[in-house]
């Protein structure tokens, strides 16, 4: 029996791996996807011409980005749902316009003709009944000085040139913005109770976790569909 049926998550299930930079999305949706057997969907930090001009000039970059976001993430959630699901996907298209967009409208690095302009587009696209929601959400969470450290290992250069500030910024938006979410279910996991890197064993846990919330969200989305 495979980790799939001993889990009772389905072949076709959509899970998608949230939280904030550096907390281990990336190797969550890794581990999920080698041992589930999925696809993975990751965002191509590398290929994004805005992100490098936008870290050195917020105001400037910021509408740019995360309009080049919208795009990229609608077009990957439509291909994973052609695909037919089994995907662990690296970040949530929600979280650019409940986090970054009103992030950046707020503290006056996005102006407000842009971040309306770009809100209503988010939300002709995504807030739609036709638009595929995930099965799942994982929202990864920890400590502050956790998520710090692990940013400063991986040691990506833009990153290490970013004030802590904007980083502790993130943080309280991102733990404001899971309270309030409701798009589908969230599994909330803290990064300091499993070692996926380190011990391939802790990832069961995790599944089983995850087996249970997509059965009793298809059981809830049924007795919804009948009534």
């Amino acid at each position: 029996m495979n980790a799939r049926e001993r889990y009772g998550i389905p072949h076709d299930s959509v899970i998608t791996i949230a939280g904030t930079v550096g907390v281990g999305k990336s190797t969550m949706t890794n581990a999920l996807a080698d041992a589930l057997k999925f696809r993975t969907s990751f965002e191509k930090v590398e290929t994004n011409p805005y992100l490098d001009k936008f870290y050195h000039d917020f105001e400037r970059w910021s509408f740019h980005l995360q309009i080049y976001f919208l795009a990229e993430r609608f077009k990957e959630q439509k291909k994973i749902f052609e695909y037919g699901g089994g995907f662990i996907q690296d970040r949530s298209i929600y979280e650019d316009t409940g986090i970054f967009a009103r992030m950046h409208y707020e503290k006056g690095t996005m102006s407000e003709i842009d971040y309306q302009t770009y809100k209503n587009l988010f939300d002709a696209m995504v807030m739609t009944p036709y638009f595929p929601h995930p099965d799942l959400l994982i929202y990864l969470e920890g400590s502050f000085d956790d998520v710090v450290d692990r940013i400063k290992e991986r040691g990506r250069p833009m990153e290490q040139e970013t004030p802590v500030e904007y980083w502790e910024e993130m943080f309280k938006r991102y733990e404001n913005w899971i309270e309030n979410f409701n798009s589908c279910p969230v599994l909330r996991l803290n990064i300091a109770d499993y070692d996926v890197l380190n011990d391939e064993n802790s990832i069961e846990p995790v599944m089983e976790k995850i087996g249970h919330f997509i059965q009793q969200s298809r059981k809830w989305r049924s007795s919804h569909l009948l009534t």
